[in-house]
């Protein structure tokens, strides 16, 4: 089985994780730009994070056979920081030109502001001028509330429906998005979110089109394994290996490739593997001999 994990935080993860990972099929995994755990306090922190991402992790994640693909963005916790929203919007736009950003996320809204909905429309604006698709972080309090807010922003913006991925959805908000043209996104955790279980029921349900499944896993009691252990389930209650295949990989594929930056076809195999690789020379070996895999 090929997986695309569509929205992990890896710059919060172990290389433990990234060898699991592979070993249970992940081929590809997008990561975007989100809240440390610690608010930033000015603009440099930011630049440095962005670099970390098309560069560093980027090289990390290759290093283990796996494709890194990220997105961009101030995130809707530290859009709210008047230190330093507005510096960080005016440095995006460099970074969204990069090959392997695919897309604005995550952006949205976390405390449901004025201040967080004023930035999440100018940033899809910024996707709006690229032609990318965005990653939309969805409150996790008053989630119904904050699904129907981010929609109307959506919906004012003017930006097609087929480019927005409405994500950290339930029960509730699949129905009041299934009918819009969007992609829903869920995250399946050990003990929050969704589970394993609820994620079977939605797709038998609703099926599988227009769904995105992803662990979301970070810094904090998380699981990067999540997406094979849904899809494992979701074959032992019968689903058939193409309906399967459709929820995680087709579906996150075919979605982040409206940006024209990934070919899912080039993607399919795992990246060659060279240790003796390094990157501004730096190893992920410490030292190790080059010719283990690990």
């Amino acid at each position: 089985m090929r997986i695309f994990e569509p929205h992990i935080h890896m710059f919060s993860r172990v290389t433990d994780d990234y060898q699991r990972m592979f070993e249970h099929g992940i081929r590809a995994v997008l990561e975007p730009a989100f809240w440390l755990g610690q608010s930033r306090t000015n603009v440099g922190s930011f630049v440095d994070y962005f670099d970390t991402l098309i560069g560093w992790e980027r090289f990390r994640s290759e290093q283990f056979g796996i494709h890194h693909f990220c997105t961009m963005a101030l995130n809707p916790r530290e859009a709210n920081d008047d230190r330093l929203n507005q510096d960080v919007l005016d440095v995006l736009p460099r970074y969204l030109e990069k090959d392997s950003v695919v897309g604005v996320g995550e952006i949205g809204l976390d405390d449901q502001t004025r201040t967080e909905e004023r930035f999440f429309a100018a940033q899809i604006e910024l996707a709006k001028e690229r032609g990318l698709p965005i990653l939309v972080h969805t409150p996790h309090r008053d989630k119904l509330q904050g699904f129907r807010r981010c929609i109307d922003i959506i919906r004012e913006s003017g930006i097609r429906m087929e480019l927005v991925l409405l994500d950290h959805g339930n029960e509730e908000t699949i129905k009041i998005t299934r009918d819009l043209g969007c992609w829903s996104g869920f995250s399946v955790y050990p003990f929050t979110k969704m589970d394993e279980d609820r994620m079977v029921k939605i797709c038998r349900e609703y099926g599988v089109e227009r769904i995105i499944v992803n662990s979301a896993a970070d810094w904090g009691v998380s699981d990067p394994l999540m997406v094979p252990k849904t899809a494992a389930k979701l074959k032992a209650a019968g689903f058939g290996d193409e309906q399967i295949d459709q929820l995680v990989w087709r579906n996150p594929t075919g979605f982040f490739a409206q940006s024209g930056r990934l070919d899912p076809a080039e993607i399919a195999e795992p990246v060659p593997i060279d240790r003796r690789q390094t990157f501004t020379g730096n190893s992920v070996l410490r030292g190790q001999d080059p010719d283990r895999r690990g």
